[in-house]
């Protein structure tokens, strides 16, 4: 088994080995996978925060020892916390970082870095303070940055920023939790998800107050919640069919 750093800041992670192909997500800065299958120009991964798996070019992570792999795992994330960070190498040149990049492999990669970070639990009502920094940012099918995000990127990433673990997908972060039977007995931070005709999740996002949700939709936004979905203020209708409500905190 071979295993990788992502020593760039943002770089796509695609569902086939080539650079047509969907992104299915994108890789951060410092996060650290295994490599399933290395071809001559790609290699399919598996990320380690969240088992995700796709095709990276080889120019774009490198290679590191099973023991440094091992060592990342034992240490719970060390993530830069502000919109838009540098990091310095060996040489003194400047490689940008976004929000919620993973800061653990520094001396690994031999760079260098002191902006703000953060790397503990936050309570529960920080949630959507963090949510408030994406507000705005364009969807992004697979994104996972104030630059562009999907749906589920966003709640992935929000929750990271405060120390919780949450799947990729929206199908999958639907399988985490508790369900709720009301809207009642839902908090800040709990998260909704939302479903197409076929009864998949094909969208979440994040409770407010006074129901309101945050969630990406053509960008991040803050449209009313309730029994029915979301309804958009903007457009006067609703855009998502509500299926469960879910508290993972």
């Amino acid at each position: 088994m071979l295993y990788g750093i992502c020593n760039l800041s943002i770089v796509p992670l695609r569902l086939e080995p080539t650079d047509r192909s969907e992104m299915v997500s994108q890789i951060l800065y410092g996060e650290h996978f295994k490599i399933l299958e290395q071809q001559k120009s790609w290699s399919k991964i598996r990320l380690a925060f969240d088992t995700y798996e796709g095709w990276v070019d080889n120019k774009q992570y490198i290679e590191i020892l099973k023991d440094q792999y091992k060592a990342l795992q034992k240490e719970s994330p060390k993530l830069s916390s502000d919109i838009v960070e540098f990091v310095l190498d060996e040489n003194k040149e400047l490689y940008t970082i976004p929000l919620g990049s993973t800061l653990n492999g520094l001396d690994l990669l031999n760079h260098t870095h002191d902006g703000n970070t953060v790397y503990y639990k936050n309570p529960k009502e920080e949630i959507i303070k963090t949510a408030f920094i994406y507000l705005n940012a364009p969807y992004l099918w697979g994104g996972k940055t104030p630059f562009g995000i999907d749906c589920s990127g966003f709640t992935q990433m929000v929750y990271k920023l405060n120390g919780y673990n949450l799947l990729r997908d929206a199908s999958q972060q639907a399988m985490q939790g508790e369900a709720l039977s009301f809207i009642e007995e839902s908090e800040p931070g709990d998260l909704a998800f939302f479903d197409n005709t076929e009864g998949e999740i094909v969208h979440v996002g994040i409770i407010m107050k006074d129901n309101y949700i945050i969630h990406a939709h053509g960008k991040v936004r803050i449209d009313r919640l309730d029994h029915t979905g979301i309804y958009n203020i903007n457009k006067r209708k609703h855009t998502h069919k509500l299926r469960v409500i879910k508290k993972v905190i």
